[in-house]
This record gives C-alpha cells, structure tokens and sequence, in this order.
C-alpha cells in the first residue's frame, strides 16, 4: 500500500476522469443497433450528429460518476492492496477541486445530452443520479449486499436506453430487451465482485474494504452469479421469439461469451476486477468479437424459414423451440 503523500497534480485530475473506462459505453451501441432493426419508419436525418453527442454526453457523464466514486471511496481505498496508489488516496487531487471537476463534467454531460433527444436526457440524467445513489449516504448502495451489483448494474441498461434514444424512435424499447440487458450487466459485476473478493484473500479486510463483503461468501457470490445468468438468458430468449427469431442462431455464442467470462472471473488476480484489462484476454476478446458478428449479421439477414418453423405449431402443442 502506499503511504507517501504526494502532491496534487493535474495528471492526478485526468486520471480520476477514468478516460480508459469509457468503452464501457459500447453497450450504448445494442440500443442503438435494435432501435435501426427493430423499430420501423425511423427519421435518421441528423443521426449521426445525435450519435456524436450522444456519445460526447454519456463519457461526460461516466467520468462525472468516476469522480465522485474516486472521492467516496478514498478512505476505502486506502485498505486496498493495489487501490490505495490511486490519485485520490495517494494525494494526487485537490480535493475541493474535485468536487467542482464532479458537478461541472456532470452537468456539461447532461446539458449535451438535452441536445440530443428527451428521452437521451433523461437516460443522461438518471446514469448520474444513479451515480450518487450508488455512492452518497444515506443510500450508498454499493455497501448493501446484492443492491451493489443491481444498482450498479442499472447502468448497463440505462445506456441500452441512451443508444435508442439517441436514435430517436419515438417508442420505448422491449421489456424483454431491457430486463435482459440489466440481468446480463448484474452476471458481470457479481463476477467482479468475486474476483475482488478472492484477491483480498482475507474476510476482515474484504469487509473493512466493502461493507457489502461482510455479508459475501465465495458460496453466496456464485449463487448469485447463477441467478442472474439464468435471468439473462430467459428474457433474451423470449426478446428472440417476439422480435427476432435469427438471433437464437447467435445464443450459442452469447452463451460461450458467458462462459468465458466466467472462466476469467476463477483466474488469480482476475482481470474481471478491472474491465478496462479485459483486452488482455484473447479467448475472451476473440468469442466477444464473433459473437458481435453473428449476431450484427442475424439483425440484418432474415431467415423466413425459422418463422414458419415456428408457425408450424400451435401455442398450446408442441413446439420445436
């Protein structure tokens, strides 16, 4: 751990921004891919500049949470073996400046996002105020078992909202779409939070790290972890049956891309435990990016036969799928 006290720096501000974390915002890009194949009659004139800003405001306000996340956390941080040389912990920031640098990036994100659509700016908006649930008092979600990972989690599919948005459908996207979406964000940071939880190794210090860990046991992370998979698979499927049936050809893959995952999450010093590592990963990178094909090539190839396979059959007889 480091106990030097350093001086604050500019570097130390950028680095609080958590620009490297800003791919996290390609799951914006589902939303915006099912909107252009699902929804008909779209006016895409201006999407592009929608889509620009759009993507300007949901960096603007991810980093505007990341700031405030680094400024709570920093007493956390600290017990941390690797965390406690982050900028805040270490010194690095100016504190009261920090605290300015959070609601100014904050509210220049949501103002762009205004520009984009209402519904974009209320996504933009929400992703903020769930940035301030999960980390201010009283509420601070993240030390309460099970809300950390659903409230987190919320996120994923809060940007699966600013994607369609930003493209402007003028309806709202499938239930099923969105719950899946949330469940499959949750499968993610329950398997972080596993992966952090082994490398701390040690129960007192997990807990005095996240309060949430003195309730966490490797079992009860992995029950969890079940769940929410199942839960992402089941909306998936019926998102599939109801709007488009190609996709059940790309659920194979999504499954191995889960697998894999999970795969990353059992390994020592996961990289599950920082996302922006991920790349690291060459069976997971390779299975997410043909994953991403398939499924990009079944959105825009209809297969009729699979329809009238399924139309073959009475809802109350047997179904092949």
């Amino acid at each position: 751990m480091s106990s030097v006290a350093q001086t604050p720096t500019l570097a130390g501000h950028w680095e609080i921004l958590r620009v490297d974390h800003w791919f996290k915002n390609v799951f914006a890009v589902p939303g915006v891919i099912v909107a252009l194949t699902v929804v008909q009659h779209i006016n895409t004139e201006g999407l592009f500049a929608r889509l620009l800003l759009a993507s300007v405001s949901l960096c603007l306000v991810a980093s505007s949470n990341y700031v405030i996340n680094e400024l709570l956390d920093a007493p956390h941080d600290r017990l941390h073996p690797t965390k406690s040389s982050r900028p805040v912990p270490s010194g690095r920031v100016h504190v009261p400046l920090a605290w300015l640098q959070w609601l100014v990036v904050g509210a220049l994100g949501i103002w762009i996002g205004s520009r984009v659509s209402t519904g974009f700016f209320v996504a933009a908006a929400v992703l903020w105020g769930m940035g301030c649930v999960y980390n201010v008092r009283p509420l601070r979600t993240k030390e309460v078992p099970y809300l950390d990972v659903l409230t987190e989690s919320v996120n994923n599919l809060l940007r699966l909202l600013a994607g369609w948005f930003a493209v402007d459908p003028g309806v709202y996207p499938p239930g099923s779409l969105q719950l899946s979406y949330w469940m499959v964000g949750a499968y993610f940071m329950a398997i972080k939070r596993y992966a952090e939880f082994r490398f701390i190794g040690d129960a007192s210090r997990a807990a005095a790290y996240r309060a949430s860990f003195a309730y966490y046991t490797e079992a009860r992370l992995l029950t969890s972890i079940m769940f929410y998979a199942a839960s992402a698979m089941l909306f998936f499927g019926i998102f599939i049956a109801r709007y488009r049936i190609e996709l059940i050809l790309a659920f194979p893959l999504v499954a191995l891309v889960m697998a894999v995952y999970f795969n990353t999450g059992l390994k020592p010093d996961s990289a599950a435990q920082h996302p922006e590592r991920l790349y690291h990963e060459r069976a997971l990178m390779a299975a997410v990016v043909v994953c991403t094909l398939v499924m990009a090539l079944c959105f825009v190839v209809d297969i009729p036969a699979l329809d009238r396979l399924l139309e073959m059959f009475p809802r109350s007889g047997y179904r092949p799928f």
